[in-house]
């Protein structure tokens, strides 16, 4: 049993969320300024976004826990 793309999907999963989180706080930081050429940006949307690639985050890293964890046991029992 390899737990090689358990442990990447998790980490994978949790790498994409600190992305989101960061372009999403960047939004919130330029909401209510105004560049030309670009649309304006809803505040309520991206606190939302944001909550949304928290809970990413939390599950990414409840998938690498879990890897441990499975991990810790697999070892315990070969031992």
């Amino acid at each position: 049993m390899s737990l090689s793309p358990l442990l990447s999907s998790g980490l994978q999963g949790f790498h994409s969320a600190t992305q989101g989180m960061q372009g999403a706080a960047q939004k919130i930081v330029h909401a209510g300024v105004e560049v030309k050429g670009s649309e304006p940006v809803s505040v309520e949307e991206s606190v939302v976004d944001l909550k949304v690639y928290q809970r990413s985050a939390e599950a990414s890293a409840k998938v690498v826990k879990t890897a441990d964890e499975v991990l810790g046991t697999l070892l315990d029992v070969l031992a």
